[in-house]
């Protein structure tokens, strides 16, 4: 905890919020020079896709209609396998979010009798119902016949291997890996991890489907799941890969086959990946992608210092300013619901859009418990942008994901900080 003897009992909230905030970007000053530098090895990788691609101005046009031959659908798709290390990838706007294009390829993998097995404990929240967890009746994986089963994670949240193997005794058809934290109090997922287990659930069953849930993971680090032997990977394009830019969409990559039947599910078998308009946004989804990089880059700089700065002030985050990462979420358990309202209110106060709203508890579709979410972002859900949400259930966690330059951070976490001692829930260090 960052304290000194030398008080300053005049200090203003403000000015002490400020020096707290900074003096933890100034200790990170090295870190945070070590993620730009980072900036020019995938950027690397997505200037060589476009290269070798041929990429055009003509191909930010689209088809209309059912989009047959659609050209810069079609470069789209290899450009985004190209940089995912995929076989293939499918690039839709018609995927309305990231767990749209997930049930998308569950759906296209599993059938009635399959089994799916969980490695990393419960699913998000959204995947529940799509799983059949929650609801009835809905056309759940559950209601049309799969069998589901998941492993809980180690005590420290790590992959129960020894769960794993036990597990690999009977034939499973699709073995789900949830890249990113979630909801839950777990170290994310890395790219390491995910090549060891895929080895081990291959070597096992050559034939189980190995399926990343990718959301949040995308160019945090420098390899992707496909090319570290995931055979299906799914994530959303008002993330990491749209860089801000997507107006909405998602994507699904990894072996040729299994990418069509995802396809199959969003448009009609037969039809696949042939169908679809891009309504002209090609170029936004293109240039996003070009940006995103360094969009990523500044939101882990962004993550790491909400962490510093709570990890200061005593309270448990997740993960630890110095840990590796492998997505964008900063987790940080405040442990009081009045706190997570007057966090959640003071970042949308800090806004571009909607600053005047008063982010309040309520129900969102897929999710279990209420929500207080801060998102004022010019894409709607785009929270890569920068936001914050928090589900009204113990132990009261805020999860913290995105932003587009270290800047608005600094300025949200500051007023989040005066919201905080002036509602006292927190005490600020004076410093001298």
């Amino acid at each position: 905890m960052l304290t000194s003897s030398d008080a300053w009992p005049s200090a203003s909230p403000e000015a002490r919020a400020r020096a707290l905030v900074q003096r933890v970007a100034a200790q990170q000053a090295p870190a945070a020079a070590a993620r730009t530098a980072g900036v020019g090895l995938r950027l690397e990788r997505i200037l060589a896709a476009f290269a070798a691609e041929r990429v055009g101005t003509q191909h930010f046009a689209s088809l209309t209609g059912y989009g047959h031959g659609d050209q810069g659908r079609e470069v789209l798709d290899r450009v985004f396998a190209r940089v995912l290390g995929a076989e293939q990838a499918a690039v839709r706007l018609q995927f309305v979010s990231g767990t749209h294009a997930i049930a998308a390829a569950l759906f296209g993998v599993l059938r009635p009798g399959d089994r799916m097995l969980s490695i990393t404990g419960r699913p998000y929240d959204t995947l529940e119902e799509v799983i059949g967890l929650r609801g009835e009746g809905q056309g759940s994986l559950v209601d049309f016949g799969v069998d589901y089963a998941e492993c809980d994670l180690n005590p420290d949240g790590s992959l129960d291997l020894q769960a794993l193997d036990q597990a690999l005794d009977q034939p499973i058809r699709l073995i789900l890996i949830q890249r990113s934290c979630g909801y839950s109090w777990r170290p994310s997922v890395s790219i390491a991890q995910i090549e060891a287990v895929c080895q081990r659930i291959h070597a096992r069953q050559p034939e189980c489907v190995c399926f990343v849930d990718n959301c949040y993971g995308e160019l945090v680090e420098e390899r992707e799941p496909p090319a570290v032997g995931a055979d299906l990977i799914a994530g959303s394009l008002i993330k990491n890969l749209g860089g801000t830019l997507a107006p909405t969409g998602g994507y699904v990559a990894g072996r040729a086959e299994l990418v069509e039947r995802a396809c199959c599910r969003l448009t009609a078998p037969g039809i696949g990946s042939e169908g679809g308009t891009g309504f002209d946004l090609h170029r936004l989804i293109l240039q996003g992608l070009f940006l995103a990089p360094q969009m990523v880059a500044e939101a882990l700089i962004g993550a790491e210092l909400v962490a510093g700065t709570f990890a200061a002030l005593g309270y448990p985050v997740q993960p630890s300013p110095a840990a590796h990462r492998s997505d964008l979420i900063q987790a940080v358990q405040l442990g009081d619901p009045d706190a997570l309202k007057v966090v959640c209110r003071a970042f949308q106060a800090c806004s571009p859009v909607g600053a005047y709203l008063d982010p309040v508890p309520a129900a969102m579709p897929g999710y279990a418990s209420d929500l207080v979410m801060a998102g004022g972002t010019f894409i709607d859900g785009s929270t890569s942008e920068f936001s914050a949400d928090a589900p009204l259930r113990e132990p009261f966690n805020l999860y913290v994901q995105g932003g587009t330059h270290r800047s608005h951070l600094e300025l949200a976490l500051i007023r989040a900080l005066v919201a905080l001692e002036e509602a006292r829930l927190v005490d600020l260090p004076h410093t001298g």
